[in-house]
């Protein structure tokens, strides 16, 4: 699977936790339909993990991180991470002015 870049939204969302409906804009590039199923499910996951690493079942939407975060996760900064570019966050943009 491709990296893509997710950042928390309080306005449109691409994604949504299912646990407590926070939404996410995600930055892809040239996904086909059935790339963009698949990664969808994945970020699902990986919200999900989010409230079990919490350790609290009724954990709320602060459980999500407020900084753009990368799935498949990545350990450098998240506005270089191939899906930041190749996406054109508006994270980069940010942090570059």
């Amino acid at each position: 699977m491709h990296q893509v870049l997710c950042t928390l939204s309080h306005e449109g969302s691409d994604v949504r936790c299912v646990i407590c409906g926070q939404g996410f804009l995600v930055y892809w590039s040239r996904f086909s339909r059935d790339e963009q199923a698949e990664c969808r499910r994945l970020i699902q996951e990986q919200l999900r993990a989010h409230h079990i690493d919490a350790q609290d079942a009724d954990a709320d939407r602060r459980t999500h991180p407020r900084h753009p975060f990368n799935v498949p996760q990545w350990d450098g900064p998240s506005h270089f991470s191939a899906a930041a570019l190749l996406g054109n966050s508006q994270s980069i943009a940010d942090d570059l002015s």
